[in-house]
C-alpha cells in the first residue's frame, strides 16, 4: 500500500551502503526461501540498487531482503486469489510511479538503468504492488465503513477551526522472530477484543513491552495529529474503551485503546513536520547501552546538546532529521508521538536488536491547513484503514510462512 517518497536525483548518483558484489556463480544463488519461491541474491543486489536510488532511509541491503520476501508472500496471496496485474495495468503504474519524478517511465527506467538497476526490478516492484492493492482492497473494501461522524471529527481535526486530543493506553508485543511473531499474533487479536479498561491494563502490565507497563499502559492526554495517520484513522473509529486492531510496526506489533477523546479550541495542524535525532549506542538494551543512554540523557537538554556528546566519535552515530510526519518510519513516528522537545525514548533498537536508539524529540512544525473536502476526508480515511489491515494481513501470511536463509 505504501509508495516510496521519491527522491531522485539523477546527476553524481552514488550508491552508497551496499555490499561488495556476490561472485557471478553466486549471483543467482538462493539468499532466502520463502514458502516454495526462491528469492536470489542478485534480486537483493538489484532491489538495494533501487532503494538507494531512491534514497529510501535505512540500511539498503536489509530493506531489500525484508521487502522481497514480502512481496513474495504478497503475490502469492494475490496469485492464490486470482489477482494478476494485466499489462496494461503494469504499464500504468510505471507512468504513475515515474511521474513522481516528472519523468515518462521509459525515461525513468533509463535513469535506472544508468545506477545499475534492470527495467525488470522497477517493473516487478510495480507489478507486485499492484497486485497486493487489488488483494486488499477485494479482501477488506467491503469491510471499511466511514461515518459522517468519523468525516466530521477528521475535518475538525485537520481545518484549523479546533482540535482533537486523545487518552489512550497501549500494548507493545513483540514481533522479531517468526516464533514470536505469530504468538504476539495470536495475543492481540484475542485482546483486541476487549472493552473493559481494567483488563487492557491487566494485559499491558503482563505482556506489554513498553516502559508504559508499569502504568498499566495508560499513557499521557496527546493531540490526535501526533499519531501516524494509519493509526489516527483507527483511533477515530473506536468509542471509549475500543481496541484497534493489531498494528505491524517494525519488529513489534501494538495496540490502542481509547479511554477519553475530546475536542479543544486549539487549532490542530494539518500536517506535522518533525524534527528528531537519533543517536546510536552499542549493545542494544545490554545494562551497559542502558546506562550511557542514561548518562546521555542527564547531560542533554536539547537535540544540539549531542554535537557534544559525538564529538571525536564517527559522524555516523548521529542522525537528526527534519521530515513530514508521513514520511518518518512508524516505529520512530509511534515513539515521538508521546515525547515533548527535548524528551527522549530509549525503546528503539536497530541491527537485530544490537544497536539501542537514543531518540529525542527536536521539534515540530504545524502547517495549518486549508478547507478541505469531505469525498478527499473519506478516502483518506478509507486508505488508513485499509493499510492497517494489510499489514495485519502481511503479519498473518509472515508467521504461516516457511521462511529459511541457506
Amino acid at each position: 500500500m505504501r509508495i516510496l517518497t521519491l527522491c531522485l536525483t539523477f546527476t553524481g548518483l552514488v550508491l552508497t551502503g551496499l555490499a561488495a558484489p556476490v561472485s557471478a556463480q553466486n549471483l543467482f544463488s538462493p539468499a532466502v526461501k520463502v514458502n516454495d519461491q526462491v528469492v536470489t541474491n542478485y534480486e537483493v543486489q538489484q532491489r538495494a540498487r533501487f532503494m538507494t536510488l531512491l534514497r529510501a532511509p535505512g540500511n539498503a541491503l536489509e530493506q531489500a531482503l525484508k521487502g522481497l520476501i514480502d512481496e513474495r508472500l504478497q503475490s502469492a496471496a494475490a496469485a492464490a486469489a486470482g489477482i494478476t496485474p494485466t499489462e496494461e495495468e503494469v504499464q500504468g503504474g510505471m507512468e504513475e510511479f515515474a511521474a513522481r519524478a516528472n519523468l515518462t517511465a521509459e525515461q525513468f527506467v533509463k535513469a535506472l538503468a544508468s545506477g545499475g538497476v534492470a527495467a525488470e526490478t522497477f517493473r516487478d516492484f510495480v507489478k507486485s504492488g499492484l497486485a497486493w492493492r487489488s488483494l486488499v482492497r477485494a479482501k477488506f473494501g467491503p469491510r471499511v465503513q466511514v461515518s459522517e461522524d468519523e468525516i466530521d471529527r477528521a475535518i475538525a481535526q485537520t481545518s484549523g477551526k479546533g482540535g482533537l486530543r486523545v487518552l489512550l493506553s497501549e500494548i507493545i508485543l513483540p514481533a522479531n522472530t517468526p516464533q514470536a511473531t505469530a504468538a504476539s499474533q495470536k495475543r492481540a487479536e484475542k485482546i483486541a477484543q476487549t472493552t473493559s479498561l481494567s483488563v487492557f491494563s491487566a494485559n499491558a502490565r503482563r505482556y506489554s513491552a513498553s516502559p508504559s507497563a508499569r502504568q498499566g499502559g495508560r499513557l499521557q492526554w496527546m493531540p490526535l495529529s501526533n499519531l501516524p495517520a494509519a493509526i489516527r484513522g483507527q483511533i477515530l473509529a473506536l468509542s471509549p474503551g475500543q481496541v484497534t486492531a493489531p498494528i505491524s510496526i517494525t519488529n513489534v506489533i501494538v495496540l490502542f485503546q481509547l479511554r477519553a477523546i475530546e475536542e479543544t479550541d486549539v487549532a490542530e495542524p494539518k500536517d506535522l513536520s518533525l524534527e528528531y535525532a537519533q543517536y546510536f549506542i552499542a549493545g542494544g538494551h545490554s545494562d551497559a547501552a542502558v546506562k550511557e543512554a542514561a548518562r546521555i540523557k542527564a547531560k542533554v537538554d536539547t537535540c544540539d546538546d549531542l554535537y557534544g556528546i559525538n564529538k571525536g566519535k564517527p559522524e555516523e552515530l548521529l542522525q537528526i532529521d527534519t521530515q513530514p510526519v508521513s514520511q518518518v518510519p512508524q516505529d520512530i513516528a509511534l515513539e515521538l508521538a508521546k515525547l515533548d522537545p527535548g524528551e527522549v525514548s530509549t525503546r528503539l533498537t536497530r541491527n537485530n536488536g544490537q544497536t539501542l536508539v537514543f531518540l529525542m524529540m527536536c521539534g515540530r512544525t504545524p502547517e495549518l491547513g486549508e478547507d478541505v473536502s469531505r469525498d478527499t476526508i473519506r478516502a483518506q480515511l478509507v486508505n488508513q484503514r485499509l493499510q492497517s489491515y494489510a499489514d495485519g494481513y502481511l503479519s498473518e501470511l509472515k508467521a504461516d510462512a516457511t521462511i529459511v536463509y541457506p
